[in-house]
């Protein structure tokens, strides 16, 4: 069955837009996802605010669009989960020493690329950026997620990209020594001290009740 987790309650613990968005849905690791926190294009603007892909007024007029035009606003929804599919494909991989899918990559350098023809270059101390040329197009909504996630494969610190050992989120380590193991120690981490300490007292109190072995008989009896 399916756990619903609201994206207010979302732990942002990736460290990269692209791997919180292959976060809003999560699971066993290794295993199938069974946790679900974007069941709509609503959902995926406020997750766009609280990640920073969106502001609240840009928000505020996709939502306006998305009512005037929910077909379009479904579609575009649709093409987010796709992104985040193949996000996950492409940086599960990585994470685990593997070499990423191809097809997972095209996909996502092909959204990247539709994306940025919705977006222009702006000069401002020395620097250049991205900005996001205004407008109601539901898909909004995930253009920069994408070019993002291309940023960051093409640029970003790729051998510090980990799966938790206790579910399917990924995240960059950031930590001097590389140690990091959990998307949080609040969560996974925790749990895991906790399976491991009631395993160690089982195992102490198998070893309690089992009894000691008796004399051997003297020889020639």
């Amino acid at each position: 069955m399916e756990t619903f987790i609201d994206v207010d309650e979302l732990k942002v613990v990736g460290g990269a837009t692209i791997l919180d968005l292959a976060n809003t849905q999560s699971g066993p690791p290794g295993g199938s996802p069974d946790v679900e926190s974007l069941r709509d294009y609503g959902d995926l603007l406020r997750w766009g605010v609280r990640v920073g892909a969106l502001d609240e007024r840009e928000a505020m007029r996709l939502t306006r669009k998305a009512e005037r035009e929910p077909v379009a606003a479904r579609a575009a929804f649709a093409r987010t989960l796709e992104l985040r599919g193949d996000a996950y494909e492409v940086f599960a991989a990585i994470a685990s020493g593997g070499r990423s899918p191809e097809p997972s990559l095209n996909r996502l350098k092909a959204a990247a690329t539709e994306g940025l023809a919705h977006a222009s270059l702006a000069g401002a101390d020395g620097t250049v950026s991205i900005r996001w040329i205004a407008t109601d197009d539901p898909d909004r909504a995930w253009w920069p997620v994408a070019y993002a996630g291309l940023e960051f494969l093409l640029h970003g610190q790729l051998d510090r990209v980990k799966g938790c050992g206790g579910c399917r989120y990924l995240f960059l380590d950031e930590t001097k020594n590389r140690s990091r193991r959990w998307c949080s120690m609040d969560d996974c981490g925790t749990r895991q001290k906790v399976r491991t300490f009631v395993a160690r007292r089982a195992a102490r109190r198998a070893e309690r009740a089992t009894p000691a072995p008796g004399p051997e008989p003297a020889s020639g009896a």
